[in-house]
């Protein structure tokens, strides 16, 4: 097998392609600019393009498969070869199904939570000495590559991702998975540069349930009036399970869950990890584990990567980098902070990056996502608005639009003036952003916060 990689620079696609060539397929790639750690990791498995830029001359009949990201340009001249000289073009999930046609497929979708549900399912496998391949759109502590693909696991474990396939296919990533057993964490309107529509955005986790094989599953968070919708729109066509946030109590050093006729310690905390944790659970029954060992599996589990990750804690002054960005997810983390340290003084500080967040008309759903918090910054760089061609913010319309008092900049350094303002005895401070600021070293930050 010989298959080559269009734009095999981008997060997702360098992890497949270093699955398929551990595999033992002959992997080739092209790509325009490929950054760390993609870079690192394609040259530790030695297919690292040795030039940039795309070449019509690198497609030839020998290849058995071509799969394009969503970075090229569907005027590609690489791409174009491959359909001239019919070669089987594949985007990202077209060819994770071609690869797991033969397994029992678990589909993690939802607005927020499936990277966190994903890595809670892999962690209780890996304890249980489970076999499964996978799929994860996070990197995750104590992985070297985020995809595993293999000849015999019976399991294949994915997430979901409702964003588009490739340019040249516009369904969403989990339309294609055609899963055994899925599960819908929750829904809330996102990527509105492609649903312009909450009621649209609604739709693509209806095809997603009507994609679930027959006599299939279907997991589904009761506590979301969306999801709720479908799971009793689906219960006469599909075996459902509800699931809710447990019984828990709240520790020094995080949670007692409640559960049956058990207790059950954990690290994680918050009741949103907790209603996850319930989700990967009855995930988990469908690989033979039972609710007694997996939530007994979960008592050393510390979080997904950038999922609430703390970067430092010392006397009683605590740090979190957290990937949260749109408003539920936003309003999820500042509560579970709340919930754990009820007494801290809680500093939240987010950064609109994604193109959702910086549109002016989806602003206004952030109105009171971060109200848990005792003081809240919201920052945005100008530049970055520019860069993806959006009508310019100003600091009152983004101050308007999430009320209650937040603070918003738009220059890194006055984020870390605000920050640097507070005393840090009994504080909690929470980093919210799918970048970083802009140049912020979360571990520097931290260093010094304690210093």
């Amino acid at each position: 097998m010989k298959v080559h990689f269009i734009a095999i620079g981008g997060s997702a696609m360098h992890n497949l392609a270093i699955a398929l060539s551990r595999k033992g397929i002959e992997v080739s790639g092209s790509d325009d600019e490929i950054f760390e750690p993609s870079r690192s990791r394609l040259v530790s498995q030695g297919i690292l393009p040795t030039d940039m830029g795309w070449e019509a001359e690198r497609i030839d009949n020998s290849l058995d498969a071509v799969i394009l990201g969503m970075h090229a340009r569907e005027d590609n001249p690489e791409l174009l070869e491959a359909k001239a000289l019919k070669i089987p073009i594949y985007s990202y999930p077209e060819y994770l199904y071609e690869q797991s046609k033969s397994k029992k497929r678990i589909v993690i979708g939802g607005s927020h939570g499936k990277t966190t549900i994903t890595s809670m399912l892999l962690h209780v496998c890996k304890k249980e000495a489970i076999n499964v391949d996978y799929m994860v759109g996070a990197q995750l502590d104590g992985y070297d590559c985020m995809v595993r693909l293999t000849d015999d696991a019976e399991f294949m474990i994915l997430e979901g991702d409702e964003y588009l396939s490739s340019p040249i296919d516009r369904r969403p990533k989990f339309h294609l998975y055609k899963p055994d057993v899925a599960l819908i964490s929750g829904i809330a309107w996102d990527h509105i540069n492609v649903f312009p529509t909450f009621e649209n955005y609604i739709t693509q986790f209806d095809i997603f349930c009507s994609v679930i094989n027959q006599d299939g599953h279907l997991v589904y968070n009761l506590e979301d009036p969306e999801v709720n919708k479908l799971g009793d729109k689906y219960q006469n066509k599909l075996q459902v399970q509800g699931y809710s946030v447990p019984s828990f109590q709240s520790l020094e050093e995080g949670t007692m869950v409640r559960y049956g006729e058990g207790a059950y310690p954990m690290q994680i905390f918050g009741s949103h990890n907790l209603q996850n944790m319930m989700g990967a659970m009855h995930l988990a029954a469908h690989l033979g584990i039972t609710n007694h060992s997996f939530l007994n599996a979960m008592a050393d589990f510390t979080g997904a990567g950038k999922r609430l990750q703390k970067v430092i804690e010392k006397n009683s002054f605590v740090m979190f980098n957290d990937f949260a960005h749109s408003p539920s997810k936003l309003k999820a983390t500042t509560k579970a902070v709340r919930e754990q340290y009820g007494k801290r003084k809680i500093i939240a500080c987010m950064e609109l990056h994604t193109f959702s967040s910086l549109r002016k008309d989806f602003l206004p759903f952030y109105k009171g996502c971060m109200e848990a918090a005792d003081c809240a910054l919201v920052y945005f760089s100008p530049e970055v608005v520019k860069h993806k061609k959006l009508e310019a913010l100003s600091v009152d319309e983004v101050q308007k639009a999430f009320g209650g008092g937040v603070v918003v900049k738009n220059k890194t350094e006055d984020v870390l003036r605000f920050i640097r303002s507070f005393k840090h005895e009994d504080t909690v401070l929470l980093m919210m952003s799918s970048g970083n600021f802009d140049g912020i070293d979360y571990d520097l930050l931290g260093a010094e916060l304690i210093g």
